[in-house]
């Protein structure tokens, strides 16, 4: 979607791994892909297997350190949608100041289950998602949400989501029966970036369609 010198933002389709996976039938990836194209291109976050959409990466170790510390400082800015199981109800939800609705539950990894994460309030860290509603199908079968995550968690927003009773469909981690069955894939794409240019410090903004 776009490359420069110093920054690349890609579309990761769902299904394909941010970065090499464990054993060699897991080496591809879209880190791997940009690489055989910008040989100096280097991590700087992740999505999901399953999530689609928008992925930045550094052109060398300069860029790198500056993003990350962008993303460590939030100074970046991530949009998602999904379409989750059920009528969200958003009057049973926080509502903050600039009109959105919050889930601020504490996560942590479920280390006898990993990759799985879950809320606990003793000694989870702090999370907080932000979301509206969108659409909703008909019978109040789904709903398509706009989400943002506040912080970055693994697995935060499709956690906070199941944990307010509506998984994302297709979702074959955290949703069963017929929220998992109802799509071919995870419903969950990121559609909006805002970050710093390393080189220039300008913040710029990309955005791709959702694909379902």
């Amino acid at each position: 979607m776009f490359a420069d010198a110093h920054l690349l933002i890609l579309n990761k389709p769902s299904g394909l791994l941010s970065v090499p996976g464990r054993g060699p039938e897991n080496a591809d990836c879209l880190s791997a892909r940009a690489q055989t194209v910008w040989p100096d291109a280097l991590v700087v976050h992740r999505l999901d297997m399953g999530t689609s959409g928008l992925v930045a990466m550094a052109r060398g170790a300069h860029a790198q350190r500056t993003l990350s510390d962008a993303f460590a400082q939030r100074l970046t800015h991530k949009r998602y949608e999904a379409v989750v199981a059920g009528e969200v109800n958003e009057g049973e939800h926080p509502i903050d100041a600039d009109g959105w609705h919050t889930i601020d539950l504490p996560l942590q990894v479920d280390w006898p289950n990993r990759p799985r994460s879950i809320v606990n309030h003793a000694a989870g860290k702090p999370s907080l998602t932000r979301w509206r509603a969108t659409e909703r199908g008909v019978l109040g079968q789904h709903t398509r949400l706009a989400l943002e995550p506040v912080t970055g968690r693994s697995h935060q927003l499709r956690v906070h989501l199941l944990a307010i009773g509506h998984p994302i469909l297709g979702d074959t981690l955290y949703a069963t029966g017929a929220a998992q069955a109802a799509a071919p894939r995870l419903l969950l794409h990121a559609n909006s970036l805002s970050l710093p240019h390393p080189n220039t410090g300008c913040t710029r903004t990309w955005e791709c369609e959702t694909p379902f």
